[in-house]
């Protein structure tokens, strides 16, 4: 394991991985938590890249048993931007209404998002996944298009006081 003590505090330098502490509620969704990463004034989102695909994403990830939702929030803002968060607001539930993949044999599993709006506190030069995504700030009108693929994201990023 790789040592959990740098500049980062006491932040673990490793990312959760797998889906056995992973939350679902009784309709199956996966119970997933994010942040709509602010600047102090905030006229601007942090996003970072996407893994899976080519684009760019909010910080989010599976809210876990051993954790309260703005909890995982804040550990995913950490473990895929590398940024220590103040959270603000809870920005509610959205729906993930992107349409099932293509492929017959994988069953689509849906997810239900809660993101919070957060002040980015500190970024932090070393993070858990600093080898596999890029972190940039943009204004409103630049992250709108860049997530305009990404409704679930879109919405919680128009529920956030970023100055537009």
């Amino acid at each position: 394991m790789a040592a959990s003590n740098t500049s980062s505090g006491n932040r673990s330098m490793e990312s959760r991985t797998g889906r056995t502490k992973q939350r679902y509620n009784t309709k199956g969704e996966r119970l997933v938590a994010g942040v709509v990463p602010l600047s102090a004034d905030k006229y601007y989102v942090m996003l970072i890249q996407s893994t899976r695909r080519k684009g760019w994403v909010l910080p989010k990830g599976g809210w876990e048993l051993d954790e309260e939702c703005h909890e995982a929030a804040a550990r995913e803002a950490w473990e895929e931007a590398g940024i220590v968060v103040q959270i603000n607001y809870d920005l509610g539930d959205i729906q993930d209404t992107r349409p099932p993949k293509k492929n017959p044999t994988k069953e689509k599993e849906r997810s239900l998002y809660r993101f919070f709006e957060a002040t980015v506190t500190s970024e932090e030069p070393e993070w858990p996944e600093k080898d596999k995504r890029e972190r940039k700030w943009y204004t409103y009108a630049e992250a709108t298009e860049l997530l305009k693929e990404r409704p679930e994201l879109q919405a919680a990023l128009d529920l956030s006081t970023i100055k537009r």
